[in-house]
């Protein structure tokens, strides 16, 4: 996957330079730090802090007139997600081969108010539309509305925190969906470095359409029995409820990068 991924990113990049004498189409590449947060449909599900994360790779612009284009391209986002807080427990990362046998597929029901963490990798292609300003000085003021991204899960890392449970760095990766589709927009300027290259710094905000996370968790419930002990997950008097909330993945990034 990751020699792939390199021999596209290097194809794109090559094809974008030799189109770019054609003055419609400008490569270039971005290193952009982001904060991301998770929202929640359940309001028994609470978000807890951001995570801070980043996007890098090639981007590319077509200019079918002077201030309108079609952008495009392929990165990586690092780091995406955020932590929730479950104000009912349950059994959750259900998908995953956990190492801790407590932990592990739902062996034993975690307590009310469990923080479960996520960060999540994706290779990502946007698909936007760009407007600009006519150059003042050596500033055009830019605007891209909208910009609609595909996500690829590559790799995810979770965490699940209880009063008694401090466990990271954890393989959920069959717990989130492998795709994601995002919604965004965003704004900023150019500064012309020579007469072919600029410097690009913007703000963009982006949220996910899709629920991230996988829905085979269930919501501790009661048992029948108040005799019973409830931390004897075996007993056939525990009755739980599917955990099917939709999560989005929310964002700001601060895009800094050079274009040719």
């Amino acid at each position: 996957m990751k020699n792939i991924t390199f021999l596209t990113i290097l194809f794109i990049a090559a094809f974008s330079y030799n189109m770019a004498a054609q003055n419609s189409i400008r490569f270039g590449f971005q290193i952009s730090p982001n904060l991301t947060w998770l929202n929640s449909n359940d309001n028994t599900i609470l978000r807890e802090g951001t995570n801070l994360g980043l996007r890098l790779g090639v981007m590319g612009e077509y200019y079918f007139t002077d201030r309108y284009a079609i952008t495009g391209g392929l990165g990586f986002a690092f780091g995406q997600g955020g932590s929730l807080i479950h104000e009912t427990g349950g059994n959750f990362f259900t998908e995953s081969d956990l190492t801790n046998p407590i932990l592990n597929a739902g062996q034993k029901p975690l307590p009310d108010g469990v923080q479960l963490g996520y960060k999540i990798q994706y290779i990502e292609i946007p698909l936007g539309l760009k407007m600009r300003t006519d150059e003042i000085g050596y500033l055009r003021y830019f605007a891209e509305i909208p910009v609609f991204t595909l996500g690829f899960r590559a790799q995810t890392r979770g965490a699940i925190l209880t009063s008694d449970i401090d466990e990271e760095d954890l393989d959920i990766n069959k717990d989130v969906t492998p795709i994601n589709l995002s919604w965004g927009v965003g704004g900023g300027i150019e500064y012309s470095i020579t007469s072919n290259a600029v410097l690009i710094a913007g703000i963009y905000y982006n949220n996910s359409f899709i629920d991230i996370t996988d829905n085979d968790a269930n919501k501790a419930g009661e048992f029948i029995d108040a005799g019973i002990d409830p931390n004897d997950p075996s007993d056939d008097n525990f009755v739980t409820s599917p955990e099917d909330s939709n999560v989005s993945i929310g964002g700001i990034t601060l895009r800094i990068g050079v274009l040719f």
